[in-house]
């Protein structure tokens, strides 16, 4: 089994953090993503999308998509559960890492994608304004996620899941995105330094 991976970039990031909080030892492939390594030969046959992470397991099965791949392991590892446990914590743990995906991940990834000079070549066409407006998109989310976390240890309640993962991810992108994390957001503030002091925080 190898995970092809792409160094810091969110996706391959979510997905090395989960095993970590998971204990899983996984063989990592680096993949050089500003050489646009992902793109081209084996690996480009093995995800027409041509993004990353890729799982292949011992049996040549190819499974893309990084929360796809996190699924994967939480199956044949439940212990620790990072989807949450019973119909109501799987339920909480999947509608945060989504809302966390939608409402920030994601605007927080297209604004680098649209502004950075780095992704001209990857983002085509790069509209620098949509870019802009998802910096708006992605702060009035936070300020929904603040008012959440004053009631909450973590994303989902009071369990570290994979919607932390998202949110943690989400957050540290904001620098290379551009978007300045505002000071008042005490609550965010407060569970982002508790995420990120967790060890596999640096995988």
């Amino acid at each position: 089994m190898r995970l092809y991976d792409g160094g810091r970039a969110p996706n391959p990031r979510r997905t090395r953090i989960f095993l970590a909080e998971k204990g899983i030892a996984v063989e990592l492939v680096p993949v050089d993503i500003a050489k646009l390594e992902h793109r081209a030969g084996a690996l480009a046959q093995k995800n027409p999308l041509m993004r990353l992470p890729v799982l292949e397991l011992d049996d040549g099965t190819i499974i893309t998509e990084s929360v796809a791949i996190c699924r994967y392991f939480e199956a044949i590892k439940p212990e620790p559960p990072l989807f949450g446990t019973g119909a109501l914590g799987q339920a909480r743990a999947e509608m945060w890492n989504r809302r966390l995906e939608l409402g920030l991940y994601l605007p927080v990834s297209t604004a680098f994608r649209h502004t950075h000079p780095a992704m001209a070549g990857m983002e085509v066409p790069q509209i620098r304004e949509w870019g802009e407006a998802n910096r708006g998109k992605a702060l009035e989310f936070l300020e929904l996620f603040d008012r959440h976390l004053a009631g909450n240890r973590f994303a989902a309640g009071e369990d570290f899941s994979i919607a932390d993962i998202t949110g943690l991810v989400a957050i540290d992108f904001l620098k290379p995105a551009k978007i300045a994390l505002p000071d008042d957001l005490a609550n965010v503030r407060r569970w982002h330094e508790a995420v990120a002091a967790r060890p596999s925080a640096a995988a």
